[in-house]
């Protein structure tokens, strides 16, 4: 094992060969009793200097790890345990990897055996300055390792996303007879990501029972964000809830649990909860309250956590800024959100994403190219994957076909180092759609070298409804009804498409298909916020308390739009019903009835601002026009795609989405 410890660093004994030859040289020099330094004449005076270990620690309290360096290469064979142990808790601190390798070295030129202790600080340095090889070259040399070795090593593995590696580690410690403790369950439990980490996670869940560890607070947090980082959000409130006590950690994972997987009320409802019972919040809470907050464009309880948070005064935190950024974009205020972006003292590449996002999903898309020229300019982020679905997207949804399609072909020639994916030739495939050009459209598709995606497709079949593009609308709806045959909404634009042709055999055949797969199409539902309150609407919906007053508005209102030229595009509707029945239907729609109660509830010339969970209909679409035309009202509509801003009855998506 000695052998092992002395020639795993060669090029670490050269390095410090070097070193010392100067570090002695340097020493002589100043210890020359002449020397006008007064400072180098009291380290090197043998009557004033302190003892070794006290000495090396007020160096390294006063941040001088060099002179700290100097002194343990002028000791040689004397340096101790105190000594090593001093300097490589700075070199842990700072992060000093060629410092703690110099340390190392003299370890191995001295022929020092290091105790467990400090051959685990090492394994710690190497660790946390990302040289994992090296890390376990320390580890697998260690003649003897305790729990604090092993959790060590794991967490290096865990920390930097090799999950394998931190399990099998996990199993090895277990078979050598060290019994893990509460650290070593958090650690392990990060690695368990993913559909593949459930099974392990549950396993090391039972070991965690075992021994007893159920009911600590580190490995209750890290259990139930395992659950949940693996879509078992249930089984993570129910550790949740059997913690004897909670902290700020625990409370954040649970309320992230629910933002990550889309159950924004959920998430808003268990807040609301938690702040009643005294919990306290850190910039993680904030964080992930805003994301569900953003889920619901809840516009007016994002400005309350906003206000909160700077009335608790918190720092700066970047993730907590791209979080708003995110809230007040998908919200609909971008003045709010640009206003953020532009007071953070630093951003990261995600910031930019967030404000570039928030562009395009509002169908600005001369605000995008100009935003990302701007990031160009500053060269202080790279562009990644995300910002150039952003701006591709931004230019589709902008009508700048010209622009999208240079920015496409710079990335082609790795102009951003950012090589196109499929979904960046997907952006293309919806630019050229949305320009009319169908046929050279299906001709870059056929060409790419990708498998195009029911994405790629839905997009293309989209295009050819708006441009009335029957043929080819044909051939890439069959294409896409193999891919995706479970997918409601394919049906529903190829029946639009087949209908607005007079195909009705097509339309018929359609539906029966539908039937035989036992297609069913996701329920609708819309929400609108009112005096800080949620309400949430499904189609047809027969629950809400005001269903009466909403009923008898929306018909209101039908009278008054079809007195101004409103018709109801029963094309919308599959079901093989009458027609009757069919505008029935098409009243019942979610959105429709959060539109009427929105006006019911709100005094004249203020702003209704809608959010559906799918893609908005044609006829729901016309219907908000003529609410905003005929009601005096800004309309603001945000389906699954983007947001639909009508002002006087003219919509910024240009009736395209």
């Amino acid at each position: 094992m000695v052998d092992g410890w002395k020639k795993k660093t060669i090029r670490a004994l050269k390095m410090l060969k070097r070193m010392t030859t100067c570090s002695f040289a340097i020493a002589k020099h100043n210890f020359s009793l002449s020397s006008p330094n007064p400072l180098f004449s009291r380290q090197y005076s043998l009557s004033s200097q302190p003892p070794l270990p006290a000495y090396l620690k007020a160096l390294c309290s006063n941040g001088q790890l060099k002179e700290a360096l100097l002194e343990m290469a002028t000791e040689g064979l004397e340096m101790k345990f105190e000594g090593y142990d001093t300097i490589l808790n700075e070199c842990v601190n700072r992060r000093a990897v060629r410092e703690g390798q110099r340390v190392h070295a003299h370890m191995i030129k001295t022929h020092y055996l290091p105790p467990v202790y400090l051959r685990t600080r090492l394994v710690v340095l190497y660790c946390k300055c990302g040289v994992l090889r090296d890390a376990r070259e320390v580890f697998d040399e260690m003649p003897e390792r305790n729990v604090v070795s092993w959790t060590a090593m794991i967490s290096g593995y865990s920390q930097r996303g090799f999950a394998s590696e931190a399990l099998n580690l996990f199993l090895y410690m277990l078979r050598s007879g060290t019994e893990p403790n509460e650290f070593t369950f958090a650690t392990v439990l990060n690695s368990c990501t993913g559909v593949d980490g459930l099974d392990g996670g549950r396993q090391i869940h039972s070991l965690v029972m075992k021994y007893n560890y159920d009911s600590h607070m580190y490995v209750g947090s890290s259990l139930l964000d395992m659950y949940a980082k693996t879509g078992r959000i249930h089984e993570a409130r129910e550790v949740f809830e059997s913690l004897p006590e909670r902290d700020v950690v625990s409370c954040t994972a649970i309320l992230s649990g629910y933002a990550q997987l889309g159950l924004d009320e959920e998430a808003i409802e268990l807040f609301r909860k938690l702040q009643d019972e005294g919990m306290g919040s850190n910039y993680v809470t904030y964080a992930s309250i805003l994301t569900a907050l953003s889920g619901l464009a809840a516009l007016h309880q994002g400005k309350q956590v906003h206000n909160r948070v700077l009335r608790c005064q918190l720092p700066s935190y970047v993730v907590l800024q791209n979080s708003m950024i995110d809230m007040y974009a998908k919200c609909g205020n971008l003045t709010y959100a640009r206003r953020i972006f532009d007071s953070m003292p630093e951003r990261t590449v995600i910031s930019w994403n967030a404000m570039l996002v928030g562009y395009t999903k509002h169908g600005m898309g001369a605000e995008v190219v100009e935003l990302f020229k701007l990031m160009r300019e500053e060269k202080k982020v790279k562009p990644d994957s995300v910002t150039f679905l952003a701006v591709l997207s931004g230019c589709s949804h902008g009508g700048m076909e010209d622009c999208g399609l240079r920015f496409f072909d710079e990335m082609l020639t790795r102009k951003d180092e950012v090589e196109p994916d499929i979904e960046h030739y997907g952006c293309i495939v919806d630019l050229l759609g949305r320009a009319g050009q169908l046929e050279k459209a299906l001709k870059f598709i056929k060409q790419m070298p990708f498998q195009p995606t029911a994405a790629i497709w839905g997009s293309l079949l989209g295009a050819c409804r708006v441009h009335s593009n029957v043929q080819i609308g044909d051939f890439v709806g069959r294409q896409l009804l193999e891919i995706e045959p479970e997918n409601a909404g394919n049906y529903v634009i190829l029946s639009n498409l087949y209908a607005s042709a007079g195909r009705w055999e097509d339309v018929r055949i359609l539906r029966d298909s539908m039937q035989e797969k036992a297609v069913i199409k996701e329920p609708g539902r819309s929400w609108i916020e009112l005096d800080q309150t949620l309400h949430t609407f499904h189609a047809s919906d027969h629950s809400h308390p005001k269903k009466d007053e909403v009923r008898a508005k929306l018909k209101e209102l039908l009278i008054k739009f079809k007195e101004a030229g409103y018709e109801p595009d029963l094309s919308c509707v599959l079901y093989d019903v009458d027609e009757e029945q069919k505008e029935r239907i098409l009243i019942g729609h979610s959105e429709k009835l959060a539109l009427s109660f929105g006006l019911i509830n709100t005094h004249d010339g203020v702003p209704l601002r809608v959010i559906k969970n799918l893609r908005i209909c044609v006829d729901c679409h016309n219907f908000a026009k003529f609410v905003s035309k005929l009601c005096g009202r800004e309309v603001s509509l945000r389906d699954k795609n983007r947001f639909h801003h009508i002002v006087r009855g003219i919509c910024s998506c240009g009736d395209y989405w």
